[in-house]
């Protein structure tokens, strides 16, 4: 089986099941992961993310496999358009 073969047989319930074992670093009858069983689960978590789970997140893997980055300018904007006023409340009340 190819690597692009075993990311496309992966269901969204075993992505789920493989990103908690590599949080807790086992598996979910409780046992532990082992260093390589560890590597090879956040290599497939990483692929199966960048090829099926797209994000703006400043630093990530794209769907060609290599680090995604955007520069402070370029968050600071996204940050700035997205701003929304959730309330705004006068400073002074002219109440008594």
């Amino acid at each position: 089986m190819q690597f692009e073969d075993l990311l496309a047989s992966i269901t969204p319930e075993t992505f789920e099941r493989l990103v908690a074992a590599v949080e807790t670093g086992r598996w979910p009858d409780g046992v532990a992961l082992t260093a390589a069983q560890k590597e090879n689960t956040i290599q497939l978590v990483m692929a199966y993310q960048a090829k099926y789970c797209p994000s703006d997140e400043p630093f990530r893997i794209g769907a060609d496999g290599l680090l995604v980055t955007r520069s402070k300018r370029e968050m600071k904007a996204s940050i700035a358009s997205n701003e929304q006023t959730i309330a705004s409340f006068p400073l002074h009340s002219d109440e008594s």
